[in-house]
């Protein structure tokens, strides 16, 4: 029972912050709500007692993600009269849940009438160790071209965004 009431708590966290994340004006609160989202979604990879997901998210996604692209977001100077003026934002919002509500209605049928017996796993499956050899052993390339493909992405949103020195010479 507390486990559910954990579930749904965490539940609501991720959708306030997914929310937020699409209907705030100003980055920063956007940011911000990205960040409450992916809080959310670590604390539900730790009622799932999955840890390396949990770490992961926490460092990868909150650790990393998040605070550079908070820095990012203050570091650019974004004024209000520059933003889009978007009078539709929420009824294109509400159209798009109604669009996705019946392939949502389809996944929760499918899931309730799943076959629930689960295989037997090996002793540590899914432990930080086994998770940890895994991916530094066989995985190490992709990872490494990830972290750079991240790094190249911020470097350029940086660039994008840098304000050109005035001519007033």
């Amino acid at each position: 029972m507390l486990e559910n009431s954990i579930f749904a708590i965490l539940a609501l966290f991720l959708l306030f912050g997914s929310l937020g994340m699409i209907s705030f004006k100003q980055t920063v609160f956007s940011g911000l709500s990205f960040l409450l989202a992916m809080m959310a979604l670590a604390g539900l990879f730790a009622l799932l007692e999955n840890s390396f997901l949990f770490l992961a998210q926490i460092m990868v996604s909150v650790g990393a993600v998040v605070v550079i692209s908070l820095l990012v977001m203050l570091s650019v100077n974004v004024n209000e009269q520059n933003l889009p003026n978007e009078p539709a934002k929420f009824r294109w919002m509400l159209f798009s849940a109604i669009l996705v509500s019946p392939f949502a209605l389809l996944m929760y049928k499918s899931l309730t009438h799943m076959n629930r017996e689960f295989v037997e796993t090996v002793a540590g499956y899914g432990s930080l160790k086994m998770m940890g050899a895994t991916l530094f052993s066989d995985w190490v390339l992709p990872f490494e071209i990830v972290s750079v493909l991240l790094l190249t992405a911020m470097v350029g949103a940086i660039i994008i965004a840098r304000k050109e020195p005035a001519n007033d010479a």
